[in-house]
């Protein structure tokens, strides 16, 4: 009952403090409702970045790696700060010089409106179909193991996760529809200081309980019975092989953290460069310290349990039951309670600004002003998050989303990163190239990874098996010498897209060169010390690979 009122409280408080920060705002303009009123502050922009990324999915997933292969899994936190500083100092100013509401305005501005449309489509696909419905399910399934509610209600666990689902994404929905994305980033920046605090204690207090009582014994226990688990390179056979740093996870971090519309619109709503440069770096010094939160409690977890869990994606939830004190159990449910709401309510607050702005603005009812706008904006929302409620449910296997999301969202991450790198980097590639490079990076990477791939590796396994080989250990290293990390496909594609792109641009330059101009919607002036943080938060990635390699 403890757990269930503090769990209430807390997130009623979140609620009230937003409602009251957001209050004042002009809900009806485009600028008030989908950037808030670009006023953001570089504490908001950091916690709402940090909170829309970190939600269940990645918590219970990367422990859940982090529980079978160790610390080599931080690579997607570690690098992440490289990816933001990298966005900081060479793509925010640009977006901020043009004043940009969504990112694929820039690809209207630059190459034409049917490359931005498919770009908006690409985005809201993703969304609708894999992001928004994941987000919801396995959300449910968290709070539904940490409070019992089959058990608590008298129900049955689907019945459970239906009506778990449908309260998270009522909830979510009256932040990211109603409240605009000042709502959002404000209640984003509470719960992510919840949601650190909360974190950080399960770590703790499990390595409190490995040393009987001391953390410091803790430390030493875990770290020299378990000395594979702390490697920071990974072979061929990793999920994460250390080799895809330098190929294709780099520009998945890229597209994810400098051009993916739920993450940079928070950076896009910032009062001027200065803040928005200011925002990132906070979230990116912070993002060094995220596997503490979604790999450390992994590598706990094995040592506990004795690596005899038959689901690795138990070890959180497990470890959490395990050693989080009962007076703790209602606070942690909301922090995490608010960060898949943030992660929910982030990705619906952008596909309702790219259907607004790039959709019905563009090509619906192009004389529509801007409260018409954001009203058939929040329309779309409506029945976008009708739809991710109705569709969540049906998701099975929620343990393996994580690596299973990664690869999915190729499809669209690499086209849309490969037109976002050559519009800025040459004048004259033409519109068509950006056509091209959007549908041709799409068409390929489905080929490669849902074709191809599987009829290779399909026949690699087959052969071995008629050769008599039937060791697990055997077959994934045959599995994966069968056909490259879906990584090392998407650098190889990258390249290829980008090949098909500056060939039509050589072949059909466009007779004038594309200059873009500074709208003066915010100030532009950069952080004096931009450069020499990311150049620290750069040194401190590399060292920490240094010391666990």
């Amino acid at each position: 009952m403890i757990a269930i009122i503090s769990f209430i409280g807390f997130t009623a408080l979140v609620a009230i403090i937003a409602y009251l920060a957001t209050r004042k705002t002009d809900e009806k303009s485009s600028d008030g409702y989908f950037l808030a009123g670009r006023s953001l502050t570089a504490g908001v922009i950091a916690g709402s970045i940090l909170l829309t990324n970190l939600s269940t999915e990645q918590i219970v997933g990367l422990n859940g790696q982090a529980y079978t292969e160790g610390i080599l899994v931080m690579a997607w936190e570690t690098l992440a700060a490289i990816a933001m500083v990298i966005t900081a100092l060479f793509l925010l100013p640009r977006y901020l010089k043009q004043g940009l509401t969504t990112i694929s305005e820039f690809l209207a501005d630059r190459f034409d409106v049917a490359t931005k449309t498919l770009t908006s489509g690409l985005f809201l696909t993703g969304y609708a179909i894999v992001l928004l419905p994941v987000i919801l399910y396995s959300g449910s399934v968290a709070i539904v193991g940490m409070f019992d509610i089959p058990l608590l209600l008298n129900i049955t666990e689907t019945q459970a996760i239906w009506i778990t689902v449908w309260g998270i994404g009522i909830v979510g929905s009256v932040y990211a529809i109603f409240g605009g994305l000042k709502a959002v980033a404000v209640s984003d920046t509470i719960n992510a200081i919840g949601l650190l605090t909360g974190g950080l204690l399960i770590p703790i207090f499990g390595l409190v309980a490995i040393g009987n009582g001391s953390l410091i014994e803790g430390i030493s226990a875990l770290t020299e019975s378990n000395p594979e688990k702390f490697k920071s390179l990974g072979d061929e056979t990793a999920s994460v092989p250390f080799t895809t740093i330098f190929t294709g996870l780099m520009l998945v971090q890229l597209f994810y953290w400098g051009t993916n519309q739920q993450i940079i619109q928070r950076a896009l709503g910032a009062k001027n460069l200065a803040e928005g440069q200011k925002g990132l770096m906070l979230a990116a010094f912070i993002k060094i310290l995220g596997p503490l939160i979604v790999v450390l409690p992994g590598v706990i977890a094995y040592h506990l349990f004795e690596g005899t869990l038959d689901n690795a994606d138990q070890a959180y939830p497990r470890l959490v039951r395990e050693v989080l004190p009962n007076y703790f159990v209602g606070f942690f449910a909301a922090v995490l309670f608010g960060a898949i709401l943030s992660s929910f309510n982030s990705v619906l607050n952008s596909s309702v600004t790219l259907f607004g702005i790039d959709i019905y603005k563009q090509h619906i009812n192009k004389s529509a002003g801007e409260s018409l706008v954001v009203k058939r904006g929040k329309t779309f929302g409506i029945l976008l998050a009708i739809f991710a409620m109705f569709v969540a449910p049906f998701i099975a296997n929620a343990g393996s989303l994580f690596a299973y999301l990664q690869e999915v969202n190729g499809i669209y991450s690499i086209p849309i990163l490969t037109v976002f790198v050559i519009g800025y980097l040459t004048k004259r590639v033409p519109a068509i190239a950006g056509k091209i490079g959007i549908i041709s990076g799409s068409l390929l990477y489905i080929f490669s990874q849902f074709l191809l791939k599987p009829i290779l590796v399909n026949n690699a396994l087959e052969k071995a098996k008629i050769n008599g080989i039937t060791d697990e250990a055997s077959l994934l290293l045959i599995e994966v010498e069968a056909y490259p990390h879906f990584l090392h496909i998407c650098a190889i594609l990258f390249l290829m897209n980008a090949g098909i792109m500056l060939l039509i641009g050589r072949i059909w330059p466009s007779p004038k060169p594309y200059v873009q101009e500074y709208t003066k919607k915010v100030d532009i002036e950069p952080w004096q010390y931009v450069k020499p943080v990311g150049l620290v938060i750069c040194l401190v990635v590399v060292a920490i690979y240094v010391y666990f390699a």
